[in-house]
């Protein structure tokens, strides 16, 4: 099937309109200073030109300027979803409570070759994306097959995104013949390269046992050579680990490390069964990881050794995966699970606190992406990447501690604001970029076909 029509460029302004986001209490993430009462942002050309705190309504010299009233919110960098494949929307509850290896060849590898095309990828990373702006999530790092419409689908609703060729040594949708495979991710990223500066692409390696050690080394080869992130699955199941093992003696980090993969350009999703060695090894090379607990969980993958790793200095993401394994794209829903699962497992309330599951969702995520001086806090200069939180629910009721009542009690649905680059995506819970309804509709449709 041929591509989908071209992206529309003029349909996001080059150029934003003045923005003031102005009422609320901004927690900006950034040291000094972090919590800021009766905030008032201004946002000029997609920047953060100024953070004051005022109680009196600003005057405004532009009448074309528009404000966004955040009283009674809590006004925070945009969520960053490190890990996820947008598109496999289509496979919401398609294959259920089965594990991963059984779930994988034996029912998501038939689908998608069976259902993956141009036009299926486009309107399944259409609905995920409309899922993370309505859920407070205004960056996503993505892998997957077709990826031109995911490229299409962000752009058109205005998110910002690291958006990466899938590459596995497998015949894939879209490459039946896994000898083009990094030719094919190779001209992906010629071809979105300078695109847009919201846009970046990139190649996804599936895993250590999917690809071979020449497709994983030529895969960062091509990722260094245009000064771009490799991302892979790394020591997700205890198979991988004993594969990897057998096939060449050594763990999965000791075995990318031999192979020159495990540097600061490695973004590695789950890494849930790394020894001590492998942990003092990616905290050395400044690996940067992505913690997927609902997903880990679900597929019953395991937990992961996130508090120990944070203790050693390692940078982690956090990220929802596919939403045929979570089975939803909430980064607040992950955060909840991110910080009780690891005072479960560890037996000790203190571990992996509040604080820590939202910096992985703002300020780690951003890291994690390469993207640190651009997005991930509020401060002057940085893009303005901002959400805003419905305090008004009686949930969130009273106002303790801004940072635990986002992580312990909110939820996607509390999100009543999304701006992205100074660009208002939703207002007051509505999509300004795009009608939700046709797409779900299309949505519905396609699920006849692949489920009937």
């Amino acid at each position: 099937m041929e591509s989908t029509d071209p992206v529309d460029m003029d349909e996001i302004p080059a150029t934003p309109p003045d923005l003031i986001i102005e009422g609320g209490v901004a927690l900006t993430m950034a040291q000094d200073p972090g919590l800021i009462e009766h905030a008032r942002i201004f946002i000029s050309g997609g920047q953060i030109t100024d953070i004051q705190s005022a109680q009196t309504p600003s005057p405004l010299s532009n009448p074309e300027t528009e404000v966004i009233d955040a009283r009674d919110s809590i006004i925070l960098p945009g969520l960053i979803n490190c890990h996820t494949h947008t598109a496999m929307t289509l496979f919401r509850g398609l294959a259920d409570d089965l594990p991963l290896k059984t779930w994988l060849f034996e029912r998501i590898f038939p689908a998608e070759r069976e259902f993956l095309d141009p036009e299926t990828v486009y309107y399944g990373a259409l609905l995920g994306c409309m899922e993370m702006i309505a859920s407070g999530t205004t960056c996503f790092a993505d892998g997957y097959f077709f990826q031109d419409e995911t490229v299409r689908a962000a752009h058109e609703t205005g998110l910002r995104g690291l958006i990466a060729q899938g590459v596995i040594d497998l015949p894939a949708p879209g490459v039946p013949d896994p000898a083009e495979n990094l030719s094919r991710g190779r001209e992906f990223i010629e071809r979105w390269l300078h695109f847009s500066p919201r846009i970046r692409p990139g190649l996804f390696c599936h895993s250590p046992i999917t690809c071979s050690e020449e497709t994983l080394i030529r895969s960062m080869e091509i990722s260094q050579g245009h000064h771009l992130p490799l991302q892979i699955h790394l020591s997700e199941t205890a198979e991988e680990i004993q594969a990897i093992l057998n096939k060449s003696g050594m763990r999965p980090a000791q075995y990318l490390d031999q192979l020159g993969l495990l540097n600061p350009g490695l973004i590695a999703a789950h890494a849930l069964h790394l020894d001590e060695k492998e942990m003092d090894l990616i905290r050395e090379r400044g690996v940067n990881l992505v913690h997927v607990p609902e997903s880990n969980m679900k597929l019953a993958s395991g937990t992961g050794p996130v508090s120990r790793m944070l203790r050693r200095g390692v940078n982690i993401g956090l990220g929802t995966d596919g939403a045929c394994s979570n089975n939803d794209l909430d980064l607040f829903c992950e955060m909840d699970t991110a910080a009780k699962l690891a005072k479960a497992v560890e037996h000790d309330p203190t571990s992996l606190s509040a604080g820590e599951a939202l910096h992985m969702a703002t300020v780690g995520g951003a890291s994690a992406l390469g993207l640190q001086d651009y997005i991930g806090t509020l401060e002057r200069g940085k893009r303005a990447d901002i959400i805003t939180v419905d305090l008004t629910q009686p949930h969130l009721c009273p106002l303790h501690n801004p940072v635990s009542t986002l992580v312990y009690a909110a939820n996607g649905g509390d999100v009543k604001d999304v701006i992205v680059d100074g660009i208002v995506l939703m207002k007051n819970r509505k999509f300004t970029m795009l009608d939700p309804d046709p797409v779900m509709a299309k949505m519905r449709e396609m699920a006849k076909r692949i489920a009937p």
